[in-house]
């Protein structure tokens, strides 16, 4: 987000040719399915903005941190593990009825969002700006930095 954020809104904007046309479109896309995987299996009240809104990146990030904290906070109240196994009925996209165990939904969540924050970064090199990294391992070892350096 920082460096979506750091682009003009001209850039932000662009169509690209790549996943949901624009760096703007996809982040929304990610935050979009981020919010409606939460709907389906925690929370079946949140309420739903239209699906193809192009946030300003400005409330997407302040938004997108809301559903993140949600996400966090319902995994740490799992009593265990067995949670993950119950199954998940819900309608895709299409109408269509679908069911799922929940430790399936929870690995396309992160998978799917992998996927886009790629693509985010190919559109980004295509502008010509250096993208932070997005490993995993360096996300955690940043955690632990951070972590001994209180």
């Amino acid at each position: 987000m920082d460096a979506a954020l750091a682009l003009s809104r001209e850039n932000q904007v662009k169509p690209m040719g790549v996943s949901h046309e624009s760096i703007a479109m996809t982040l929304c896309h990610i935050y979009m399915a981020d919010r409606i995987w939460y709907k389906r299996t925690v929370d079946p009240g949140l309420d739903m903005p239209p699906w193809n809104v192009n946030f300003p990146l400005d409330k997407l990030v302040v938004d997108w941190q809301d559903i993140q904290n949600r996400w966090e906070a319902w995994a740490e109240s799992l009593p265990d593990d067995a949670d993950l196994n119950r199954v998940i009925a819900f309608k895709r996209l299409n109408g269509d009825s679908a069911e799922a165990p929940l430790s399936q939904i929870v690995l396309h969540v992160v998978n799917h969002g992998t996927l886009h924050r790629g693509q985010v970064v190919a559109m980004l090199r295509q502008l010509g700006v250096k993208p932070p990294t997005t490993d995993f391992i360096g996300y955690v070892l940043e955690l632990k930095a951070a972590a001994k350096a209180q």
